[in-house]
């Protein structure tokens, strides 16, 4: 996660240890890792993150150890096509460009603010100067509130806001981009996002096993039942937030916006059907719930009978999950959290 590559350079920093951070700044065809992947490496084997794997890794392993001993960062370019590809030790193709930078001490304050914003939930923008021959190199965070971190030339820091308030849109963005300056100057970009949340309705087996898999996947989990020997960290030791509530009163409770995920597992399907009523106005990029298609069917027909349209309801996805043939709570918690990866996905 990125919360995680930001935090042990953080930690590489404070530790006086020399550290690199290398991330694929261009990526075309196919190939292991997509844009803005990373990895952090420390020079007492500290190993965080990925860039692809095989090959094409241990040459940016060994790429960071000069940079972490000169000082300077490197662009490393691969070309995974061909006699490249049985080189790399992959089946992917493509062409790949890989940004190893040195952690600079001065970047503390920078990186200290990146793990901040993270754990807060607050966004920002990441710009790294792509360097090239001779010319300068350095990174800028601004945040949505327009503070700025950032060891850059004061007269850069002032073009980079000027560049943002002519291009708003780019607050929107969720995915790493890149930009050009007046000057002539690259920037790699990495949008520092709110992370989607999960919202469990209902605490048994299944909701058991999908906490896990969400969290390690990049999803915040709240877990949601009117059972408080089931909505307990005991039982879900990975969530970051566990409610005791009736579920006639979860809207209440739970403020759903455009990057939620509601997954409603309940225990039955009045709880389900109250549930979903709940919701289903709501933002959320994600509805889905458990069950049989004639239970759904009957869920629906009373829904529609409340006035919800059809486009209303086909914003549901039930029965819940990918199609796999799942059966068992583990099995059926692998359909769902891959179901919901599909989802985030998408765009």
């Amino acid at each position: 996660m990125m919360e995680d590559i930001y935090r042990e350079a953080l930690t590489l920093i404070e530790g006086g240890k020399r550290g690199a951070l290398a991330t694929i700044i261009y990526q075309a065809g196919s190939s292991p890792r997509s844009l803005g992947a990373q990895m952090v490496l420390g020079e007492d084997g500290t190993l965080v993150g990925s860039v692809g794997g095989g090959r094409l890794e241990a040459e940016v392993m060994e790429g960071a150890k000069g940079v972490m001993e000169g000082g300077k960062p490197q662009r490393m370019a691969f070309h995974l096509t061909g006699k490249d590809v049985a080189d790399t030790d992959m089946i992917c193709g493509g062409e790949v460009e890989v940004l190893i930078e040195p952690l600079d001490p001065e970047q503390g304050d920078l990186y200290r603010k990146l793990v901040e914003l993270k754990e807060a939930d607050r966004r920002g923008l990441l710009f790294t100067i792509l360097p090239t021959e001779g010319g300068p190199w350095g990174k800028a965070l601004i945040t949505e509130e327009g503070d700025m971190v950032s060891p850059l030339p004061d007269g850069l820091q002032g073009e980079l806001h000027d560049f943002l308030k002519d291009h708003p849109e780019l607050w929107q963005q969720r995915k790493a981009f890149s930009v050009s300056l007046r000057r002539g100057l690259h920037f790699f970009v990495e949008p520092i996002f709110v992370e989607p949340t999960l919202y469990l309705f209902g605490a048994g087996h299944v909701a058991q096993q999908i906490a896990p898999l969400a969290k390690m996947v990049g999803f915040r989990v709240v877990v949601m039942d009117d059972r408080p020997e089931f909505a307990n960290p005991d039982r879900f030791p990975v969530a970051d937030e566990t409610v005791v509530e009736a579920f006639e009163r979860a809207a209440e409770r739970i403020t759903v916006d455009e990057s939620s995920y509601l997954v409603i597992v309940t225990r039955g399907h009045l709880h389900d059907y109250t549930v979903l009523k709940q919701f289903l106005p709501s933002p959320a990029r994600y509805i889905g719930m458990i069950g049989s298609r004639r239970k759904r069917d009957t869920i629906y027909k009373k829904l529609r009978e409340e006035g919800f349209s059809e486009e209303d309801l086909s914003r549901v996805h039930a029965p819940i999950g990918l199609d796999i043939g799942a059966e068992t709570p583990e099995e059926i918690a692998v359909s769902i959290v891959a179901e919901m990866i599909k989802v985030r996905r998408s765009g």
